[in-house]
């Protein structure tokens, strides 16, 4: 229901239409949207523009504004690390507040939506993003909204929250074992090592020790059992990750006494991954594909165990839909369909 009232009681109303402002030579143009919430500091304008009374939105004690609506259904939806922008054309974005990875209740959010008149979009979970990137965003489709509606919405965000939240990354310390008679004896250069250096410490993870050792299974499974007497919070192994009869690593990794979630992973490039456990310290074989493409199994999953979550076969094998690289001319990673269900 509208109707026009002096522009002097209009503070706080809901403006029924657009108010058009002519700067002749120059534009035309809305000065403020139907939907606006008449501010304090929008009556000069409005009274410049010759607008001594306006339209405005009167609701009922059971409806809602967009903005308003947007506001709790964001609220209710977001968890740890995630910060809300103010209302802007209706819609309100959830936003990281530190870099992390990013998590969705898929099915929560699949719930939200089958609610008539809500949407909420976010980003691809199970990725990282950095502080103060926009993750999310929503919105209801009318001017107006029933009450129930928003209240229907913040039951599904309240039955398994979060819907959506953002997980820190742990500064873990890693041990790696470096595999391969090459590399032992000194013919050639590990350029293995430094790569993997670099990504955990884009992470915030340090890599506290390198072993070296030959294709040799006990002495891979002494440097595995030195790291961890150590004190290392992961174990990566590079090298060794194929079929090769000279590759070892796996039967080493096994020989170690851990428990086994996977060797092959459904991902391109990635497929001889090998995650396994030692109690609750991850141990991981990670295949020659790591060293030389931008983004591999590694960003698949190290960020994941870097939260502290524990990862089975079943997220393993969750990798195989998107789990094709298209190998791009320029990596855009996250921004593609890489590991995305």
């Amino acid at each position: 229901m509208t109707h026009s009232i002096p522009i002097h009681q209009a503070v706080g109303r809901v403006l029924a239409h657009d108010v058009t402002r002519i700067v002749p030579g120059l534009n035309k143009g809305p000065a403020f949207k139907k939907g606006h919430i008449i501010q304090e500091q929008d009556i000069e304008t409005l009274l410049d523009m010759g607008k001594a009374h306006i339209y405005v939105l009167e609701l009922a004690d059971d409806q809602i504004h967009e903005d308003a609506a947007a506001q709790r259904i964001a609220a209710a939806a977001a968890g740890a690390g995630v910060k809300l922008s103010m209302p802007s054309e209706g819609r309100v974005n959830l936003i990281a507040e530190y870099s992390g990875l990013l998590k969705v209740d898929v099915a929560g959010l699949n719930r939200l939506n089958a609610i008539q008149n809500v949407v909420f979009a976010t980003l691809h979970g199970n990725h990282r993003v950095d502080a103060d990137q926009s993750v999310a965003g929503t919105r209801v489709i009318p001017l107006v909204v029933a009450e129930q509606q928003v209240v229907e919405a913040e039951t599904v965000c309240h039955t398994n929250p979060p819907l959506i939240e953002v997980r820190p990354f742990q500064s873990l310390r890693v041990g790696m074992v470096t595999t391969g008679s090459e590399v032992f004896q000194g013919r050639i250069k590990d350029q293995f090592g430094p790569v993997v250096e670099k990504k955990f410490a884009t992470l915030g993870s340090q890599i506290v020790r390198q072993i070296y050792v030959s294709d040799d299974v006990h002495n891979t499974v002494e440097a595995i059992q030195t790291l961890m007497g150590e004190g290392v919070q992961m174990v990566v192994l590079t090298g060794g990750m194929s079929v090769d009869p000279d590759d070892r690593t796996p039967a080493a990794i096994r020989a170690a006494g851990v428990e086994v979630v996977s060797y092959g992973a459904p991902t391109f490039p990635g497929a001889m991954f090998m995650l396994a456990y030692l109690g609750d310290v991850p141990v991981l074989g990670l295949p020659g594909c790591v060293m030389y493409h931008r983004t591999s199994i590694f960003d698949l999953v190290v960020p994941r165990l870097l939260t502290g979550e524990r990862l089975t076969r079943d997220d393993i094998i969750g990798l195989g839909h998107g789990g094709f690289c298209a190998g791009c001319a320029e990596c855009r990673y996250p921004l593609c369909g890489f590991g995305k269900v």
